[in-house]
C-alpha cells in the first residue's frame, strides 16, 4: 500500500465537541483525507458541521445510521447527500424497501455521496445479539444483512474486521467494506467487541478503517495518525 493509499484509508471518527473537532482537523489539514460525523456533532450543529469539514479539504463519513420508514429514509438520504456527505450509513435491518430508498435518495440529489449499510455494530458480540433475539452467529447475520443490503442498492457495507474476509469475498472486488473497531496494538478496546489492528484488517480486505479514540485521545493526535499510515504502508 503505497502512503497516499494508507491515507485515503483512514477515516478519523469525531466524536467530540465542535471545537475540538475543528482544532483536530486543522492540524490534520493536508495530512488526513477522511472524518467521520457522527451523532454526537451532527444532531447538535446539522449540516453546517459537515460544511465545516469540508472546506477544510477533508471527506466526510456522516454516520447517522438512518432506520425508518422507507418513505422517511427517502428524504433523509437525499437531505444528508446535500448536505456533503461523501458516505453514509443506513441500517441494514431496516429491509430491503428501505435500502433501495435510500439509494433513491442519494441518487436524487446526485451529489456522488455512497451508501453504506450497517450490519452488526462492533460493540455487539453473540451474547448481545442473542438478547435481541437473534440466534445465529455474528458472522452468518453479518453475511444476511450485508447481501439483502448490497443487493437492495447499498455501495457496500460497515462490519468488523473480523467479518471483512468473508464479507470481501461475499461482496466482490467493488464494494466499499469500512470498518470501525479498529486498534493499534496495545491501545485501548474501550466498549469495541470485535476489533483488529489497521494492517490485519486492511490484509482481510477492508477498504476503509474508522480509529476514533487511539488518534482522537492520544497525547499527539498527528503522531498517533501518522503512526497509523506507517503501519499500512510496512
Amino acid at each position: 500500500m503505497t502512503e497516499q493509499q494508507a491515507r485515503d484509508a483512514i477515516i478519523i471518527a469525531l466524536d467530540m465537541s465542535r471545537e475540538e473537532a475543528l482544532d483536530l482537523c486543522d492540524k490534520l489539514a493536508g495530512k488526513a483525507v477522511w472524518v467521520k460525523v457522527g451523532m454526537t456533532l451532527f444532531y447538535r450543529y446539522g449540516p453546517t458541521i459537515v460544511d465545516e469539514m469540508r472546506e477544510r479539504g477533508l471527506r466526510v463519513f456522516l454516520d447517522l445510521k438512518l432506520h425508518d420508514i422507507p418513505f422517511q429514509i427517502r428524504g433523509a438520504a437525499y437531505s444528508a447527500s446535500l448536505s456533503g456527505a461523501d458516505l453514509l450509513s443506513i441500517h441494514g435491518l431496516g429491509g430491503a424497501a428501505m435500502i433501495a430508498e435510500g439509494r433513491a435518495g442519494v441518487e436524487e440529489a446526485n451529489r456522488g455521496t455512497q451508501l453504506l449499510a450497517i450490519s452488526v455494530l462492533t460493540s455487539m458480540d453473540q451474547e448481545a445479539l442473542a438478547s435481541i433475539g437473534v440466534e445465529d452467529a455474528v458472522d452468518v447475520e453479518v453475511a444476511r444483512l450485508a447481501s439483502l443490503a448490497v443487493g437492495a442498492g447499498a455501495h457496500g457495507i460497515v462490519c468488523s474486521p473480523q467479518e471483512a474476509n468473508k464479507m470481501r469475498e461475499l461482496l466482490g472486488p467493488e464494494a466499499i467494506i469500512v470498518c470501525p473497531g479498529i486498534r493499534p496494538a496495545g491501545a485501548d478496546v474501550g466498549d469495541q467487541k470485535r476489533i483488529s489492528t489497521p494492517a490485519a484488517a486492511i490484509a482481510a480486505g477492508a477498504s476503509k478503517l474508522v480509529v476514533g479514540r487511539p488518534i482522537t485521545k492520544a497525547d499527539d493526535p498527528v503522531a498517533a495518525f501518522e503512526a497509523i499510515v506507517e503501519e499500512l504502508c510496512a
